[in-house]
């Protein structure tokens, strides 16, 4: 999965990574989940403004195929009863038809399709490798928490929700002002759920799934790929590899330019610094707009040399562990850069509930830890130890 800032180039870096895999007899498909798709330009498809023909994979070589959400599509095939009700509500405020199909799209239905079809052409092996073009880091983040979310929606209040409705409707559809959502609603809810299961396991397997943080050598946009470092690894993603694009070449040498290569040099010390011992790939700022199939080959060799399998597995450390150190069990969380006063610890259930920041993410704790109850933290060497003890 290729993610990070907006504009710092994710697209061409993932369309060049499926013309790599593409022409390493892979069966490759290059997947956009961000809702200003821009994959089928990086390609220059000579179709409509939109791409509709790309609302389903699409080939476009010899083993590679490409696909944009369509969300309209995809309420079609997924949402219908979600979005007929939601509809039906917002007309009875005096909203138009046209104007209540729009705002009937709710937050998170374009990110769960996506993962529905990651999950589904992962059963059915349609293809060796599957190459996430994501959103900016803030949709990302929702996308990969969209999982987590879901199974808290569907165990803790999806039942009652559900039962509750089912006692109270026909008594609240004589006064109230909408009818409440019939059962049918639930069921779509459920099937939905059904659709996603195991896709959490997909994402958080080193050996299946990894992230890729495309940046740019500019402080700010640093500054947000290290977030975009912590949120990912706090939930259960791992990191293979930073890339560094639109490096100004050293050819490049007006005096113009003299203070942006000062800049540039001391942000990639950084960025290796940082995030060492995490791969830093550095691609030059091109002569001319990576646009069309012969430049995406060319950016494509500059970012995975001769002989090397962009698919490869290069990293398999697990962003959290579970231990036992010294009789006491221990909950082990990588995160790289956050510091004492950002993090947060509490326990709800059987789970180990960390925040960061307005981040929140829960931890399924093994069954011989469920019942026990954080004691002590510590945070060293980018490594939060959480110490689980029973109940005083």
């Amino acid at each position: 999965m290729f993610t990070g800032k907006g504009g710092v180039g994710k697209t061409s870096l993932a369309a060049a990574t499926g013309v790599k895999l593409a022409a390493l007899n892979y069966r490759t498909l290059v997947m956009s989940i961000d809702p200003a798709h821009s994959l089928g330009d990086s390609f220059d498809l000579e179709t409509d403004l939109f791409h509709l023909q790309t609302s389903d994979p699409l080939q476009v070589g010899d083993r590679l195929w490409i696909q944009e959400l369509n969300i309209q599509k995809e309420i079609k095939r997924h949402w219908q009863e979600i979005s007929a009700y939601v509809t039906s509500v917002l007309r009875t405020t005096g909203i138009g038809g046209v104007e209540a199909e729009e705002l009937a799209i709710l937050p998170g239905m374009e990110e769960l399709s996506a993962m529905m079809y990651v999950n589904q052409y992962r059963r059915e092996q349609r293809y060796d490798v599957i190459v996430l073009d994501a959103a900016p880091t803030a949709e990302s983040m929702r996308f990969i928490s969209m999982p987590t979310t879901l199974d808290w929606y569907m165990k803790h209040i999806f039942p009652f929700q559900r039962n509750f409705l089912k006692a109270v409707r026909p008594i609240a559809n004589r006064v109230a002002p909408f009818e409440l959502p019939t059962d049918s609603y639930f069921l779509n809810i459920r099937d939905l759920f059904g659709k996603l299961e195991g896709v959490d396991e997909i994402m958080e397997d080193p050996a299946i799934t990894s992230v890729r943080l495309v940046t740019n050598p500019e402080k700010m946009v640093l500054r947000e790929t290290e977030r975009a470092f912590v949120y990912f690894s706090l939930h259960g993603l791992t990191v293979d590899a930073v890339i560094v694009n639109r490096l100004l070449p050293h050819e490049v040498n007006d005096a113009w330019f003299n203070e942006w290569h000062i800049s540039q040099d001391r942000i990639l010390h950084e960025i290796e610094e940082y995030f060492a011992p995490v791969p830093v790939k550095r691609v030059p700022l091109f002569s001319h707009e990576v646009l069309g199939r012969q430049r995406l080959e060319e950016l494509a060799g500059v970012l995975y040399p001769a002989g090397e399998d962009p698919s490869a597995v290069t990293r398999t450390e697990k962003p959290f562990t579970f231990g036992k150190q010294n009789g006491a069990y221990e909950v082990r969380v990588l995160l790289p850069f956050a510091t004492k006063g950002e993090i947060g610890l509490f326990k709800k259930g059987d789970e180990l509930v960390v925040e960061i920041g307005t981040l929140r993410r829960h931890i399924g704790l093994p069954r011989s830890m469920a019942g026990l109850q954080p004691a002590r933290a510590r945070l060293e060497n980018r490594v939060l130890t959480v110490e689980m003890k029973e109940a005083q």
